[in-house]
């Protein structure tokens, strides 16, 4: 494959990502201590991902269920093998667009976490989820929000300005739906919600080596990475990493830190 003729789209390594991604997993984490759930709650996990996180949500209320859904049939295919419905009987998967849920009525709550900032077109994902809770039903979500990772993408703008690997990059465009409060909560209002809280946080993401930054690269920065023929890849990752060094250096115990900003949204639906 050549750079005139790249690909238009991607394909998740689950297995690579369930083991590189402790930043997403821990803000999950956080996030999940937030839904205040009842023992029999009916709960979306929308970009479920590898499944992890949707099994810990499920292992509080054993006696509702859960449903996740992504995008991606690696994703779906990694969860339903290592969440089998055998062993967790209130747990479930299936691929869907978030862009066009199929479900109505159907869901007390509706959990995402850092997955919906693939999307930059928010109010089918809005009108969707709103299809799909009950009358009261609420959602709490979270993903990148503006400003989200601009130091990683100050490197990256640095970087393709390089012939070497601009050339693989000639007319290629790709904008992660990272939005503002204000957008946001008028999206939300249009789409049958009461916002209850919508809020920018920052937060750090660390990595303690070099080799632990290389994984986050390799396993999401997958639009960039799919430009690039295989041989050289390893490569664009080592070129990012230095730059981004370069620009914003390890601590002095040498941990590598990149700014991100997560957009979090708790809102409940009209009746």
């Amino acid at each position: 494959m050549t750079p005139h003729n790249p690909p238009t789209t991607f394909t998740w390594n689950a297995a690579d990502y369930n083991k590189s991604s402790p930043a997403q997993q821990l803000w999950a984490q956080e996030l999940i201590e937030k839904l205040g759930l009842s023992h029999n709650s009916r709960v979306l996990d929308i970009g479920c991902g590898d499944g992890k996180v949707t099994a810990e949500i499920a292992s509080r209320i054993p006696k509702g269920r859960v449903l996740g859904v992504d995008n991606s049939p690696e994703m779906i295919r990694f969860a339903n093998e290592h969440f089998p419905p055998d062993k967790y009987q209130n747990l479930s998967f299936m691929q869907a667009d978030a862009k066009a849920l199929p479900f109505s009525d159907e869901f007390d709550v509706v959990f995402s976490n850092a997955a919906l900032h693939w999307i930059l077109d928010h109010r089918p994902v809005l009108a969707g989820i709103a299809r799909s809770l009950r009358p009261e039903g609420r959602i709490l979500i979270q993903m990148g929000g503006k400003g989200n990772a601009d130091q990683a993408f100050v490197a990256l703008d640095s970087l393709l300005k390089r012939p070497a690997w601009g050339q693989y990059f000639s007319g290629f465009s790709f904008i992660f739906g990272f939005f503002d409060t204000t957008e946001y909560r008028g999206w939300l209002i249009a789409s049958g919600f009461e916002p209850c809280r919508v809020e920018l946080i920052p937060k750090d993401m660390m990595y303690a080596t070099r080799k632990d930054f290389a994984a986050w690269i390799r396993t999401t920065w997958l639009p960039w990475l799919a430009r690039l023929p295989e041989h050289a890849k390893p490569g664009f990752i080592e070129a990012l990493i230095d730059e981004y060094l370069q620009k914003f250096p390890a601590d002095d115990s040498g941990t590598i830190h990149i700014r991100m900003v997560r957009l979090e949204a708790e809102a409940k639906k009209m009746p």
